[in-house]
C-alpha cells in the first residue's frame, strides 16, 4: 500500500554543502507538521569514502588500501588518524552549538577507536603467516564504508535537532556475525517504532547485512539502501538530490545554455544511462522502485523551486524525442570473426565466459554471421589485449581485434520519429565526423553511434544541436 511519505537521499558532494541542504533540502521553508513524513537517506560527506577505502577515480588508498598493501608499517593508522581529523574539522565547520559539536566529535571518536582495535587485532594475527584473513578484509571494508555514512547521519540528526527539528538518527550501519539479517528485515526493524508524522528519520546510507552491501553494489550501496526503504516502507515518491540536474547533455560539453533539463522521463531511459555508467539511480535499485510503482524524480539541491526530473515506469513522451544524448568516450570494440561460425552454436557463450573471466563490463553488442563484436567500458589497452590473446589461444583459426573507439548514444522514452537516424548521420557528416558503427534497436530507447575516440565530445555536441536544440519534427513544422 502507498504511504503518504516521501524517502529522499542526499548525495555525498550535495551534502558538503551543509547549509545549501538545509535551506533547500532538510527544511526549505517548512514548518510544524509539514517537516515530517519525509526519510532522509545520507551519503557520507565528500571525500570521507576516498579517505576510508580509495579515492574512486585515482585509486590512491585509503585506510583500507593502506591496510591490504601493508606497505609501510603503520601507514593504515596514520590513514585512520587523517580520517578523524577530517571528521572533526567537517564537525568544526558546521556546528555552531559546542554541546553538538562535543557529542559529534566525540561519536567519531569512539567510532574510530573501535575500528582502531580491530584492525590492531587482524594486523597481529596477519603476522603470523598461518591464517588467510581474505574474508575477515572484505568485512572491514563493509565497517570503513558505513563509517562515512553513520558520521554524516548523526551530525545531521544533531543539526536539525539544534534548529527544533524532532529528527532520529536511524543507524543501519551497526551490524555483528550474529546479526546478519537481510536488508529488508533490518530496514523493517529499524522503522518498527518511528513515527513518521511526528519524527524526522536521517539514515545512514550503508546498511549492515547479510552478503556486505559493499561486495553486492559497490559504491553503489547507499541506493540500493535508499531504494530498498521506500519500497518496504510504501513511501508514494522517491527522490534523490544531487548537485545537477538530469540534463539532456553534460552542460560542460554542449554549453550550460544549451543544455535543457529533461523534466519527464521513465526507467528505461534510467537503465540506459546505467549501463553507460551515467547513474540516475543504481539499476538495481531502480528495479525495486519500478516493481513497486514508486516514481522517482531527480532533483538539483541547488535549485529549491524546481521540481525536478520525475522518473516513473509506464511514461512515454507525447511525441517521439530525444530526452538526453550521452556516451562513454573511451570503449574498446572487440571483434571476433570466425570463418566456421556460420550455423554454430556455442561462440557466443565462449566469448562471453571468458569476457566474465577478465572482469569486462559489456556495454554493447552486436553480430551477423560470422563475427561478434562486444563494446566494453572500463577495459584499457592491455586488458583487451589479454582478452584477445585468451581468445586467439581458444580459436587458433580467428582473426580477433580490439580497438579504442567512443560511443555517443542518444535516448529517449520514445525515439520512433521518422528520420531521426538520417538527421543524426547527417548532423554528424556536417561536423566532418565519421562512423565506425551503428546500433539501433527494436524498443526504440536508444541509438548508439560509433566513433573515433577523438571525435567523441564533438559527436555528442553535433548530435545534441541536431536532435535536441532543434526540438521534434513537430516543433520543427511549427517553426
Amino acid at each position: 500500500m502507498t504511504g503518504t511519505h516521501s524517502v529522499e537521499k542526499i548525495g555525498g558532494t550535495s551534502m558538503a554543502a551543509t547549509s545549501t541542504v538545509f535551506e533547500n533540502v532538510l527544511i526549505a521553508g517548512r514548518k510544524g507538521a509539514d517537516l515530517y513524513n519525509r526519510i532522509f537517506v545520507v551519503s557520507a560527506y565528500a571525500g570521507m569514502t576516498d579517505l576510508l577505502l580509495e579515492h574512486k577515480k585515482s585509486g590512491e588508498p585509503g585506510v583500507h588500501g593502506h591496510f591490504v598493501r601493508n606497505e609501510a608499517p603503520g601507514a593504515w593508522r596514520t590513514a585512520l588518524t587523517e580520517v578523524l581529523g577530517a571528521m572533526w574539522a567537517r564537525n568544526a565547520e558546521m556546528f555552531a552549538r559546542p554541546e553538538s559539536r562535543e557529542e559529534a566529535d566525540r561519536f567519531v571518536a569512539e567510532r574510530i577507536a573501535a575500528l582502531e582495535s580491530c584492525l590492531d587485532d587482524l594486523d597481529r594475527l596477519r603476522r603470523h603467516g598461518h591464517f588467510r584473513l581474505s574474508e575477515q578484509i572484505a568485512t572491514l571494508r563493509e565497517m570503513l564504508a558505513g563509517l562515512g555514512e553513520a558520521h554524516a547521519a548523526h551530525s545531521t540528526a544533531l543539526l536539525m535537532r539544534d534548529r527544533g527539528v524532532n529528527a532520529v538518527f536511524v543507524d543501519l550501519s551497526v551490524w555483528s556475525q550474529d546479526d546478519l539479517v537481510d536488508l529488508d528485515e533490518r530496514i523493517r526493524s529499524a522503522f518498527a517504532s518511528i513515527d513518521l508524522a511526528s519524527e524526522m528519520p536521517i539514515v545512514t546510507g550503508y546498511a549492515g547485512c547479510e552478503g556486505g552491501m559493499v561486495r553486492r553494489y559497490a559504491r553503489g550501496y547507499s541506493e540500493m539502501t535508499f531504494s530498498r526503504i521506500a519500497v518496504v516502507t510504501g513511501a508514494r515518491e522517491a527522490v534523490i538530490h544531487k548537485e545537477f540536474h538530469l540534463s539532456s547533455a553534460d552542460p560542460r560539453l554542449v554549453g550550460e545554455s544549451r543544455a535543457r533539463k529533461i523534466g519527464w522521463t521513465n526507467y528505461d531511459v534510467a537503465d540506459q544511462l546505467a549501463n553507460l555508467g551515467m547513474e540516475a539511480i543504481h539499476p538495481r535499485a531502480g528495479r525495486g522502485l519500478r516493481q513497486s510503482g514508486i516514481p522517482l524524480r531527480v532533483r538539483n539541491t541547488f535549485e529549491r523551486h524546481d521540481e525536478g526530473t520525475l522518473i516513473e515506469g509506464d511514461y512515454v513522451s507525447k511525441a517521439p524525442r530525444v530526452e538526453i544524448v550521452t556516451g562513454l568516450a573511451s570503449v574498446q570494440a572487440l571483434q571476433f570473426f570466425e570463418q566456421d561460425m556460420v550455423g554454430e552454436k556455442g561462440y557466443d557463450a565462449a566469448i562471453l565466459e571468458t569476457l566474465t573471466r577478465h572482469g569486462a563490463w559489456i556495454v554493447s553488442k552486436s553480430s551477423n554471421a560470422n563475427t561478434i563484436t562486444h563494446y566494453l567500458s572500463g577495459t584499457g589497452s592491455e586488458q583487451a589485449a589479454q582478452i584477445v590473446d585468451d581468445l586467439r589461444a581458444q580459436w587458433p583459426g580467428s582473426v580477433v581485434t580490439a580497438q579504442e573507439v567512443a560511443m555517443v548514444s542518444v535516448i529517449g522514452s520514445d525515439l520512433s520519429e521518422p528520420g531521426l537516424v538520417p538527421r543524426a548521420l547527417a548532423a554528424l557528416d556536417g561536423a566532418g565526423i565519421g562512423l565506425v558503427a551503428l546500433q539501433h534497436q527494436i524498443r526504440n530507447v536508444d541509438v548508439q553511434f560509433i566513433v573515433a575516440a577523438q571525435d567523441f565530445e564533438e559527436a555528442v555536441r553535433a548530435l545534441h544541436a541536431a536532435l535536441v536544440e532543434a526540438g521534434t519534427a513537430t516543433d520543427r513544422a511549427a517553426a
